[in-house]
């Protein structure tokens, strides 16, 4: 069974082998969100995400014999990590499945530890096949990267951490993916002081867990689809299933553009790089997706910082796109000199900065004579948008 006891004895086995991170209040962040808002910073845990609790936990309550015998585990990226380093800590040979369509920088970095990566066809749950076969070929111990009491245990040392430096929390907000970290966070916070509320954050692509809890049994989905790559599970566990089912307040859903602008947030205003799934939590506070929590504490738990950075120029336009930070206009234009300069002019004139354009010829139907502009402009916020819209409209310009 998961205790308390369990918890503290995990916090001691950890406190030479992580860091205690973080806990950064955010004036900015608060006053866009309506709440004190605190960020828990998991992203700038070793290996760059709290996964190396559980996993380093588990790994050491294995038996002299298991760690002969090596470990075996299967992740698209964190608790590769997470298993990987913490294996080399304790001189134990760690192989990783992992889809080969992973990152090759999360990759790279689990070979850095010392695992041997095996790279399997297909996606996360052919990488777990791969692994479930070699274990029972070679007796490995498989680190199971979430439905575990240990790694469940090592995952709750961040609710004490949160509780030991912010006494009067009011609301905890963590990213759900398998149910590993909020199971952990969830136990530890509501068995030591039951009033403070515990939420959960899925991605609207890959509500598993949300499902399963409204829902009242454990659901599969049939796919996933979401930027947070990190918390896109299909099925939650068993064990984490039952731990939200008894002591998660409530769990929600985030879009992608929620997500993205979050992580643009982070960038800008608290100048910290966070994952799809590490801004979840932001993202439903930002959006008022948590229910009762203006002007309370809210801590938000930025799970991870393991972002692809061939993904991340994505990721900001998507969040400029959310925060009214640029946008593409399209102009119907009769096709004669000076029409191109007057409409700079009324953009220059508001404040927008042109990025871009592209002019094309009219299609069939339209006049013979007719053209259309579309143009990008940096802005500072939809009002601003409006404002340069109005202005096009008022010379006489005809926006699509």
């Amino acid at each position: 069974m998961l205790t308390l006891d369990k918890v503290y004895h995990a916090q001691y086995a950890l406190k030479d082998a992580t860091r205690n991170t973080d806990i950064i209040f955010s004036p900015v962040l608060s006053e866009q969100s309506g709440c004190e808002v605190y960020l828990k910073t998991e992203n700038l845990q070793l290996t760059g995400s709290f996964k190396i609790r559980g996993a380093y936990y588990k790994i050491s309550k294995l038996s002299d014999e298991e760690k002969a015998k090596g470990v075996i585990a299967c992740s698209a990226g964190n608790h590769a990590q997470g298993v990987a380093l913490a294996s080399k800590k304790f001189g134990v040979k760690a192989k990783i499945c992992m889809p080969d369509g992973a990152p090759l920088s999360k990759v790279e970095a689990t070979k850095s530890y010392g695992a041997e990566v095996i790279l399997v066809p297909g996606v996360y749950d052919d990488a777990h096949s791969e692994a479930e076969r070699l274990k029972e070929k070679f007796g490995y111990t498989f680190i199971h990267p979430f439905d575990d009491e240990d790694v469940i245990a090592g995952q709750a040392t961040v609710g004490l951490e949160i509780l030991n430096e912010l006494k009067d929390v009011d609301a905890i907000v963590v990213p759900v993916g398998g149910g590993g970290l909020i199971s952990g966070v969830a136990f530890a916070v509501k068995s030591l002081n039951p009033a403070v509320k515990v939420y959960g954050v899925q991605s609207v692509g890959a509500p598993s867990m949300a499902n399963s809890v409204h829902g009242h049994k454990i659901q599969t989905l049939s796919s996933v689809s979401t930027i947070a790559d990190g918390i896109a599970v299909k099925e939650p566990g068993t064990l984490t299933f039952d731990i939200c089912s008894k002591y998660v307040d409530d769990i929600v859903t985030v879009t992608d553009d929620q997500v993205s602008a979050a992580i643009l947030d982070l960038i800008e205003k608290q100048k910290m790089i966070a994952e799809g799934a590490g801004a979840v939590a932001l993202a439903a506070v930002t959006y008022n997706k948590i229910p009762n929590i203006k002007g309370k504490k809210v801590v938000c738990l930025i799970s991870g910082g393991n972002i692809d950075v061939t993904i991340l120029s994505r990721v900001i336009n998507r969040g400029l796109l959310m925060s009214g930070r640029c946008c593409t206009l399209t102009v119907e234009l009769v096709d004669k000199p000076g029409q191109l300069v007057d409409v700079s002019k009324i953009i220059a004139k508001c404040g927008g900065n042109v990025t871009g354009v592209l002019h094309e010829r009219s299609n069939e139907g339209s006049a013979i004579n007719g053209c259309y502009l579309r143009i990008q402009i940096e802005t500072r916020n939809f009002e601003h948008i409006q404002k340069i819209k109005n202005e096009l409209k008022a010379k006489g310009f005809k926006l699509i």
